[in-house]
C-alpha cells in the first residue's frame, strides 16, 4: 500500500514545508512517483513549487467541496503536485455542516493512491479541522520540531492531538518520526534539545539525523526549486536523501 504521510506541526516556521518539498524531491530521485499535497491556504507549497496560486482555476478546495477530481499538476521537480490557494482557508467553515468532513482528502486521495509511491501531505500550522483532515488520510505522520526547546515544549499538545485522532477518526495512524530542523550543532541548545528528543520520542518513531540550519534553504524556495537542484553539494542534500532511504522501509 502507498504511504500516505503527513507533515504537521501546529507551530509554524518550523520548516514543514521546506521539509515536503525536498523530502519528496529526495523519495523522486529514487525513482519514486511522488504526490504532494498543499493542505495549507497559505498556499507555500505551491509557491515554493513554482506555481503562482492566485492563477489557478482550480485547487483542492474544489475537490475537497465541489466534489470535483484531484485538480494535479504533472511533473514539476519530478514530482506531481495538488495546488491550494487561499480559498481553502474559508474550507473550515463549509466543512464544519458536510458529511463525513474529516473523511474527504481521504476519500480524494484513494481514487489516485495507486498511482504514486508516496504521498506527502503538507498540513497548515494549526490544530484545525484541515489538519485533522490530513491526518484523517494519512498511514503515517511525519513531524518537523525545531531543534529550539519553546518549539520542542509544545509537541506535548501535538502528541494530544494525535491521540484523538487515533481515537476517533484513524485508528491505525502510526509515526514515521521526527526530524530536527534547523539545528546548528554550535548551539549548546540545540544538542540538548536534540538529545532531549532522542531520548523521549524514539519511543513513538525514529527522531532522524537533524536537517542543518542554513540561509540556503529560503534561497532555494525563492528560486522556486528543491535545495538538491539549486545547490546539489550542499550537506542538507545527504542528510534529506538519508531520511528518504528510511522512509522507503516503511
Amino acid at each position: 500500500m502507498t504511504p500516505i504521510i503527513t507533515l504537521f506541526n501546529q507551530s509554524g516556521g518550523v520548516g514543514k514545508t521546506t521539509l515536503t518539498m525536498n523530502l519528496g524531491y529526495a523519495l523522486a530521485r529514487f525513482s519514486l512517483k511522488v504526490l504532494l499535497i498543499d493542505l495549507d491556504p497559505q498556499s507555500s507549497l505551491t509557491t515554493f513549487m513554482g506555481i503562482e496560486p492566485t492563477e489557478l482555476s482550480e485547487t483542492l478546495y474544489d475537490a475537497l467541496l465541489q466534489e470535483k477530481d484531484l485538480p494535479i499538476l504533472s511533473s514539476i521537480h519530478k514530482m506531481d503536485l495538488v495546488p491550494t490557494n487561499i480559498n481553502l482557508s474559508v474550507a473550515e467553515l463549509e466543512l464544519v455542516s458536510a458529511l463525513n468532513r474529516e473523511g474527504r482528502l481521504k476519500i480524494k486521495l484513494e481514487t489516485v493512491r495507486d498511482q504514486y509511491d508516496f504521498i506527502l501531505i503538507d498540513c497548515p500550522p494549526s490544530l484545525g479541522l484541515l489538519s485533522v483532515l490530513g491526518l484523517t488520510a494519512a498511514t503515517h505522520l511525519l513531524v518537523p520540531i525545531e531543534t529550539e526547546f519553546k518549539s520542542y515544549f509544545g509537541t506535548g499538545l501535538l502528541l494530544d492531538t494525535v491521540a484523538r485522532v487515533r481515537r476517533h477518526v484513524n485508528p491505525f495512524l502510526s509515526f514515521a518520526g521526527f526530524v530536527p530542523m534547523k539545528f546548528d550543532g554550535r548551539r549548546s541548545q540545540h544538542t540538548r534539545t536534540y538529545g532531549q528528543m532522542k531520548q523521549e520520542l524514539s519511543l513513538l518513531g525514529t527522531v532522524f539525523t537533524p536537517i542543518p540550519d542554513s540561509t540556503v534553504f529560503p534561497d532555494a524556495a525563492e528560486d522556486r526549486c528543491p535545495l538538491a537542484v539549486f545547490k546539489p553539494q550542499h550537506r542538507a542534500v545527504e542528510v534529506l536523501s538519508s531520511i528518504a532511504k528510511e522512509l522507503i522501509q516503511l
